[in-house]
This record gives C-alpha cells, sequence and structure tokens, in this order.
C-alpha cells in the first residue's frame, strides 16, 4: 500500500513538473495535470492539498534526477558541476519545471528561498575544497561567493532559455565563469581550469 502510495504521488509530481514545464504556472489546471498522469482528483489531494502545494513540491526536488559529476577536484570539479547542470537543464524536465517555477514564485502564490539555499550550499561546499585545495584567493568568501554564483546562474538559464530556448546555456556558463574566475583565483589556477561548454554527449 506505501509503495503504491509513493508510485502515484511520483507519476503527479512528473505529470505536474511536464505540465509546468510546458505551460507555466498560471496555464496549467489540476485537470491538465490529472489528465497527463491518468488519475482522479482523489488520487491528487491525497498527496498534495493544492496546485500550489504540488507546485512548491516540484521545486524542492527539482534535483532529484541529478546525479553530480565526480571528476575533476576543487574548482574544477565545480566547473564541470555548473556544466553538467546546463546540459541537464536542456533534457531533464523536473529540473527544468523546478527552477522555472522557482524563479516565478510569484504567480504560484509562494515564495520559498530554501531550494535557492540549498543550491548554494552544494556550490559552496565544492568551494571549501577549492580553498583546501589553495586555489582561492586570500579574500574569498565561500559562501557569498556561492550565492553570487547561483545567481548568476540563475539571470544565465532565465536569458538562454528566452534566446535559444537554453540551447545556448552551457556557452553562456563558460562566458559566466570567464568573467568570475579572476575575483576568485590567481592567474595560474585559471590557466588551468577547463571551461569548455559541456555538450550533451559530454554528459552521462
Amino acid at each position: 500500500m506505501q509503495e503504491r502510495a509513493g508510485q502515484t504521488r511520483e507519476l503527479l509530481l512528473r505529470a505536474a513538473a511536464e505540465a509546468f514545464d510546458e505551460l507555466g504556472y498560471a496555464g496549467t489546471s489540476v485537470s491538465k495535470i490529472l489528465e497527463r498522469a491518468g488519475l482522479t482528483a482523489g488520487a491528487m489531494y491525497f498527496h498534495f492539498a493544492s496546485k500550489e502545494e504540488l507546485a512548491r513540491a516540484v521545486v524542492l526536488e527539482q534535483a532529484a534526477d541529478v546525479r553530480f559529476p565526480d571528476e575533476g577536484d576543487g574548482l574544477q570539479r565545480l566547473v564541470n558541476l555548473t556544466q553538467h547542470l546546463a546540459v541537464e537543464m536542456q533534457r531533464n524536465t523536473l529540473l527544468r519545471a523546478g527552477v522555472r517555477l522557482a524563479v516565478d514564485q510569484s504567480a504560484a502564490g509562494f515564495e520559498d528561498y530554501a531550494i535557492y539555499e540549498w543550491w548554494t550550499e552544494q556550490f559552496r561546499r565544492r568551494l571549501v575544497r577549492t580553498r583546501e585545495l589553495g586555489e582561492l584567493l586570500p579574500g574569498v568568501d565561500e559562501g557569498e561567493f556561492a550565492e553570487q554564483l547561483v545567481a548568476g546562474y540563475t539571470g544565465s538559464q532565465i536569458m538562454s532559455r528566452i534566446s535559444s530556448g537554453r540551447a545556448d546555456l552551457p556557452q553562456r556558463i563558460a562566458t559566466l565563469w570567464r568573467y568570475l574566475l579572476p575575483a576568485i583565483d590567481p592567474p595560474d589556477v585559471i590557466r588551468r581550469v577547463d571551461l569548455s561548454p559541456a555538450r550533451r554527449e559530454d554528459v552521462p
């Protein structure tokens, strides 16, 4: 029974992500989500009290399918992660929908900063390792820079979605890093970092 309930919730989450990704929050109705999921209203309201609650779940669980790359170390690993996410944004519906809703929370009727804090922490942890390897300039605060990186990434993906349907997102992220690196790294570290834009075939 519990396993079946979990499967139903997952089905609703995936159907909602597809609808929110395609139509946005305002353009998505509960009936459209249920139609995609092949479920009844009763099944939905057992798990989610409203469309808003379902949208919040999509936001908070956006990274559920993301397998973080483990190649590289220090700064290179962080750069690799951001490029991996750029490709994931092109093909991962749950991530894409969660990011879209996180940006447009006012339309969904809620304001929740938790997902931005979560991503900031993922980046901060990798910056701490970068510091341990001696790859950061002395005045760089790992937490502050991680938050700015999340902000820059968010803006870049919004512009990419509008301009190219995110086709140019990997290149935009490479450009973002090219301008950020001199603020946090010595020249010898920058020369070692590969900023090549990720491609779909590069990411497992």
